[in-house]
């Protein structure tokens, strides 16, 4: 690092992006993280700031623009800190974080597993359904600036719903026009902390202003001038959160006006939404993602599946559908009463919900002899803790898909789960989240057991020229489990579904002569893909 120097301008080029979604270049061996770079462009950059094992720099100037490269939008990019990739075009922000994914299941999670494709979003713009607005000291409204705690004023968001939007700056006017006091953090007084906004599929709307005290000046005036401002808003609630930190909602609820529940549908079922309960905030994404955890998940309707981080039910009650019993658990007690009554207001009858920390409900339910076929988890970004992994693995499921909102997480658990006999074979990336650098991934781990054995006695050099070939090799069955399902299969695994489906696998495929040989006996999962092979070359 002697060599940069801060202030000095280099050249060099965007190899492609970090985890913060700023661009890499490398400078005779050194790393310099580029805000708003481009993969693939040469730029001089002046260095910002000299660290110990990399650098900062900002672009000076850019020698061939990427047409990848685009016009941001909105107005208040690169002041306000809440999106990373408005200067990318959308195919190329989903390429940076299908690359995040990768990196993190390659260098962290030790795996060679190919994350098999991204999925992004039809409507990149105004897909969140629920907004938290931070107040300044000054009262303005809007959205932290990168890296700190001053607020941006912003009157419109791209990523926010225009309802939310709307509803922020009612609250503005109310505080302006009445001379409500905002909190000051520093000092700890002030009333008015956030303005928090659910909206649901049918355009209604919940409104939640934190506030540093019990009750607020002017309620009814508040009320009037959000139902004013968005008038298919169902109800205005006051949470109170008196502590010092950056904790957003407090525990304490009181409803000013209308009720304190927002009703919403997702994947075909009706949800009830209170202030604090957890709910993906991109509603049509989070169809697809439940959409691919279920493919993972491979549910027959006979299986007991197990969902850890459960929220208000949104992943148990989509699993219950396809299972014969779902299993749901979450700390947060309000999400539990609205899973339980989601699940009753559905005719659910399949379902049950328990509330505490995963940790422990892992393991009181592992203790009690529970013995899942498949676990789910979508834990917060700080992943699952070594406990939680231990009591799913001593459950013994064939399977877990694990949902992750965070990729270092989710590689470190990766390693983790396979330290204790659970092999990641499936992975997809969901963008949740354009504009911004976060993204969501799918991951299929199979358990597998060393016992789970049979008895079998076969000369492996013998399986690649059987009668059963005429149709298609072993290396070509191979590739197109490879090519279509992205599994590696042995030959050992192709001549057990082979010899499964009555086909010829050579002489020495029979029964064993030895007393106790182990031999792995194929996963389901790869079973399933080699049938599928079978078929396509039309063997069976």
């Amino acid at each position: 690092m002697e060599k940069l120097k801060e202030g000095g301008v280099y050249t060099g080029t965007v190899e492609g992006y970090s985890s913060e979604g700023l661009g890499i270049v490398r400078l005779d061996g050194a790393v310099v993280f580029v805000p708003r770079a481009v993969r693939g462009e040469t730029v001089d950059l002046r260095i910002t700031k000299v660290m110990k094992t990399a650098a900062a720099g900002e672009i000076v100037k850019i020698h061939h623009p990427s047409p990848e490269r685009a016009e941001p939008e909105c107005p208040y990019y690169g002041r306000c800190g809440g999106c990373d990739f408005q200067h990318l075009t959308y195919t190329e922000e989903l390429w940076a974080k299908r690359q995040r994914v990768q990196d993190a299941l390659t260098r962290i999670g030790g795996t060679d597993l190919q994350v098999e494709e991204i999925l992004g979003a039809k409507n990149p713009t105004h897909y969140r359904n629920k907004s938290q607005y931070p107040v300044g000291a000054d009262g303005s409204i809007g959205f932290f600036q990168a890296r700190s705690h001053r607020v941006v004023p912003i009157e419109r968001c791209l990523i926010q719903s225009e309802l939310s939007d709307k509803t922020a700056q009612a609250v503005a006017s109310w505080m302006k026009r009445y001379k409500i006091p905002a909190y000051d953090e520093t000092t700890g007084k002030g009333l008015i902390r956030h303005v928090y906004v659910r909206v649901n599929r049918a355009g209604e709307s919940l409104c939640c202003v934190v506030a540093n005290g019990r009750q607020v000046p002017r309620e009814p005036e508040l009320a009037a001038l959000v139902r004013s401002a968005a008038p298919r808003t169902v109800g205005v609630v006051l949470n109170t959160n008196t502590r010092r930190g950056n904790v957003i909602l407090g525990e304490k609820y009181r409803t000013i006006w209308g009720q304190d529940f927002l009703m919403d549908t997702l994947c075909g079922l009706t949800f009830k939404l209170s202030v604090p309960s957890f709910y993906q905030v991109n509603r049509d994404q989070a169809e697809v993602l439940y959409g691919k955890a279920l493919e993972y998940a491979g549910l027959t309707g006979r299986e007991t599946v197990l969902d850890l981080y459960c929220g208000t039910g949104t992943i148990t009650l989509c699993l219950a559908a396809k299972a014969g019993r779902a299993i749901g658990a979450e700390i947060v007690a309000p999400a539990i009463r609205d899973a339980r009554e989601n699940a009753a207001r559905n005719g659910v009858e399949n379902a049950e919900f328990f509330c505490g920390d995963a940790s422990d409900v892992s393991a009181k339910l592992e203790a009690e002899g529970l013995r899942p076929d498949v676990v789910t988890v979508d834990p917060p970004r700080k992943g699952l803790a070594p406990e939680v992994i231990d009591s799913v693995a001593a459950m013994g499921p064939e399977r877990v898909v694990y949902v992750s909102c965070d990729p270092a997480t989710l590689g470190r658990d990766v390693k983790r789960f396979a330290q204790v006999g659970y092999t990641a074979v499936r992975a997809c990336a969901v963008d949740m989240f354009p504009g911004t650098r976060h993204v969501e991934t799918v991951v299929l781990l199979s358990q597998q057991k060393p016992d789970d054995t049979i008895e079998i006695d076969l000369d492996l050099d013998e399986l690649d020229a059987t009668a059963a070939e005429t149709k298609a090799t072993y290396e070509e069955i191979k590739a197109y489990v490879w090519e279509k399902h992205h599994l590696k299969v042995s030959s050992l695994y192709i001549s057990q579904i082979k010899r499964k489906c009555g086909l010829e696998v050579g002489q020495n495929y029979n029964l064993s002569k030895s007393e106790n040989p182990k031999v792995p006996k194929c996963p389901p999962e790869k079973e399933a893909a080699i049938m599928d092979a079978l078929k396509h070359f039309q063997m069976i």
